[in-house]
């Protein structure tokens, strides 16, 4: 039973047409943490973050560099470019921030941030890994794809 389960579901799946909606969609989903973040820390955010960076010992030198690769890494995924580099930066970048941020705190709230940020990587490992999918630039530019 759980064979004819799995079976079908790797035939829904593989259809081109389902894999030329989920591919986009997925790294819409995956992207649309780090545009937001990355613009939500122009402005307003800007010095706030800066100061919270300080605290936790990382210079708010690096702070244009993170906004830069928040919003330019999510707008990347988002168009399918550079798909295989730009997750994997993205990955390094969540594990990274998960851990100086999250990781070391007995609050529970900050263990969901830590395993958000885990998880974040690991999907975008799983996009390192496939690639873009069909419809991206990469796949236009390159001929990578699925």
């Amino acid at each position: 039973m759980f064979q004819a389960i799995h079976n079908t579901i790797t035939r829904f799946l593989t259809q081109a047409t389902v894999a030329n909606i989920l591919f986009p969609l997925a790294r819409v989903l995956l992207a649309s943490i780090f545009v937001m973040a990355g613009y939500g820390k122009l402005g307003m955010g800007y010095e706030g973050t800066a100061q919270y960076m300080a605290s936790m010992g990382v210079p708010s030198l690096l702070l244009p560099l993170t906004i830069a690769l928040e919003l330019g890494g999510g707008i990347a995924l988002i168009l399918g470019w550079q798909t295989r580099a730009i997750a994997l930066l993205l990955a390094g970048f969540s594990i990274v921030t998960g851990i100086i941020f999250h990781a070391g705190s007995a609050e529970q709230i900050q263990q969901i941030m830590l395993m958000k940020n885990l998880g974040i990587a690991g999907g975008l490992l799983v996009l390192a890994l496939a690639g873009a999918g069909r419809l991206s630039l990469d796949r236009k530019l390159y001929g990578d794809g699925v």
